[in-house]
């Protein structure tokens, strides 16, 4: 008999922290929402309706910001039945499919590196999961309503699927491909690191995806293809504080609505090769997260527009980054230097500083914070 009481006494214990966990998760969506107002998802969602009805997608126009939708077309797609349901209904079930997906994420970002240190993995996961819930990139997605965690979470299965070896290695690059442009970086990563297979069938989904919604909307797919893909401004004004992109930073600089586009595209072109020249390297020592976060902080820091939502990838790399200062095998220094890098990188992530403090600093600070995170962010050896 106390054998019975001691057996049901772990499972008692995971299941009041389940419990806690999940009245976490709505207490923070609901401080998120009351926030953010999923004024996104509100835009997207009028977008869909005036599609629905026949006016079109891309002509939508918000009455007070003048604002388009900025989805690809099979984002809208995805999006659509949201027209039909009331926008906090909507919002809400957006926001637990991303925190799903930021949970299934976390797993295979943060299990791992719990193993290594011969820790059981769930512990670190729910810690790792309540302190991304306070990141203001995992905030704006959730309280905005776009479906970043969700293309966040395709890529990092496909992450999962290549250090496995799986045959479906691509598949989830390709679908966020078609959710989002910017994952085409990951394809071009996967080219870079010759992994030919994985990188086909990532163009292959992606092309199939575009194929079956040119049979959907031809109209609206003509229209992306033709006109919105390549408005530098499709997300919003290019020099608003909420842009943290390399064009929004010269852009405040320059005092000017648009960015310099030579400068832009010199300055974008050195990083990208820095970031895939890094991403390379940590492929080849077999680390493949900070490949793929080296990766993805590239992409948002060189897109025209990069919104606080679209920066999920700092999240591994705060990960890398207190993993490495954990390690055994570096000096005292070294370790303290990174822990203290981990430690303001958080509290960076937390504050905000662009939305309250003025000084070029403070408004570029995210931007400024990706770019050395792509320069300095440390590999670990397999």
């Amino acid at each position: 008999m106390p054998a019975m009481r001691t057996s049901a006494r772990p499972a008692t214990s995971r299941s009041v922290v389940v419990v806690l966990a999940c009245v976490g998760i709505l207490a923070a969506i609901t401080t998120i929402a009351q926030r953010y107002g999923f004024s996104t998802l509100a835009l997207d969602r009028s977008a869909a309706r005036s599609w629905l009805d026949g006016t079109g997608l891309y002509t939508y126009r918000e009455p007070v910001s003048h604002l388009g939708t900025a989805l690809p077309p099979p984002a809208a797609l995805l999006l659509a039945p949201a027209a039909f349901l009331p926008l906090p209904v909507a919002g809400w079930l957006l926001a637990l499919a991303g925190v799903a997906a930021l949970a299934l994420a976390l797993i295979a970002l943060a299990g791992p590196v719990a193993w290594r240190h011969g820790r059981r993995p769930w512990p670190l996961v729910l810690a790792a999961g309540a302190l991304a819930l306070t990141l203001e990139p995992i905030r704006a997605v959730l309280g905005l309503g776009t479906l970043d965690l969700l293309v966040f979470g395709l890529i990092t299965a496909d992450l999962v699927a290549l250090r496995r070896s799986k045959a479906s290695a691509g598949l989830g690059i390709g679908l966020a491909t078609a959710l989002s442009v910017s994952s085409l970086f990951f394809v071009g990563y996967l080219l870079v690191t010759r992994q030919r297979r994985a990188a086909l069938t990532a163009l292959g989904t992606s092309a199939a995806a575009a194929l079956v919604i040119v049979l959907v909307a031809p109209r609206e797919t003509a229209a992306w293809f033709s006109e919105v893909l390549w408005r530098i401004d499709r997300s919003g004004p290019v020099d608003a504080i909420g842009n943290q992109s390399l064009a929004g930073v010269l852009a405040r600089l320059y005092l000017a609505s648009s960015t310099p586009v030579l400068l832009w595209l010199s300055f974008g072109m050195l990083v990208l090769a820095v970031g895939m020249i890094r991403a390379r390297a940590a492929h080849a020592e077999g680390d493949e997260v900070a490949a793929f976060t080296l990766v993805g902080l590239t992409a948002a820091i060189i897109g025209p527009v990069s919104g606080t939502h679209e920066l999920p990838w700092v999240l591994p790399a705060m990960i890398v980054l207190a993993d490495v200062a954990t390690a055994q095998r570096i000096s005292g220094r070294r370790r303290t230097a990174l822990a203290v890098t981990a430690g303001l990188t958080y509290l960076l992530f937390v504050l905000a500083p662009m939305w309250s403090l003025t000084g070029a600093f403070a408004v570029n600070s995210y931007a400024l914070a990706l770019i050395l995170l792509v320069n300095t962010l440390p590999i670990r050896d397999s």
